[in-house]
């Protein structure tokens, strides 16, 4: 899967052990597995997820990603005991002090973790940490975003973690995406940066005109993140089974509905649809 996405989808990078990648359910023995297997297997940039609601797990698990040779960190904000501000900051640089000198993105999705981390904290990591080097932006505020990259380091780069906001995100400076639709519309998403960077905003539009059932397929409310995914990747041939409790049921026909999702779509991953 790690050689697909990055082969012909045109991944540039992976992040292994996120959300989509089902981390709460993970073993840290199989987490630090996972990170060496895709290292040896795919020759673009491997960025672990070690986040935790625990720092010392946290701690650990970071320990082990650099280990295990990853090029880069997600730490997402600790999620359902939600900490102050004040524990936010000493959470982040803690998990990025084991780290090392490995770069460092925070990962800030309030709607999971139940807690958004204050701008004015994500800039005093930003300038104080040397490794934190950017955000997964997954907060749905990017009037918020346009005052995090105007006031943070040169450096300091902003990723879109919400399919749907990674346009506007990219019109404030995010610099690229970590997503879930990616898993299918990896070349869509490589086409609409180049026609932003290259300043054809409208090609840019049209091309995430064309992604915007897959955002709306990603998750659902019987089917959230990552059930849809796994559900996709089968349906495309992809050994990649199903979810573990608590994300093992699936609604009926969902598959199917992959596959209608795809046909007539025009996205490029339809030429690679499987014959029934």
């Amino acid at each position: 899967l790690a050689s697909w996405l990055v082969e012909t989808q045109g991944h540039e990078g992976l992040v292994l052990a996120g959300t989509t990648g089902e981390s709460p359910t993970l073993t840290h023995d199989e987490q630090g597995q996972l990170f060496r297997a895709v290292r040896e297997a795919v020759n673009v940039p491997i960025i672990a997820g070690t986040g935790s609601n625990d720092t010392r797990a946290a701690v650990d698990l970071t320990k082990r990603a650099v280990l295990a040779g990853v090029d880069g960190l997600l730490v997402v904000t600790p999620y359902y005991n939600r900490p102050s501000q004040a524990a936010l900051v000493d959470h982040f640089t803690a998990v990025a002090a084991a780290g090392d000198d490995v770069p460092t993105l925070i990962y800030d999705i309030p709607a999971r973790t139940g807690r958004k981390v204050d701008t004015e904290n994500l800039l005093t990591l930003a300038y104080d940490v040397d490794n934190i080097v950017g955000i997964k932006d997954a907060a749905g505020d990017p009037g918020e975003t346009a005052v995090l990259i105007s006031q943070a380091p040169e450096n300091f780069e902003v990723y879109s973690g919400d399919d749907g906001l990674t346009l506007p995100l990219l019109s404030i400076g995010a610099v690229g995406a970590i997503g879930v639709a990616t898993h299918w519309t990896g070349q869509e998403h490589v086409q609409m940066f180049d026609a932003f960077a290259a300043g054809d905003v409208v090609k840019a539009r049209q091309i995430n005109a064309m992604m915007l059932p897959s955002f709306g397929f990603e998750s659902m409310l019987d089917a959230p993140n990552p059930v849809p995914t796994k559900a996709m990747l089968r349906m495309l041939g992809h050994n990649v089974g199903h979810g573990r409790s608590p994300m093992h049921m699936e609604p009926p026909g969902l598959e199917a509905a992959a596959r209608a999702l795809i046909e007539g779509s025009g996205l490029a991953i339809e030429a690679s649809l499987p014959t029934n």
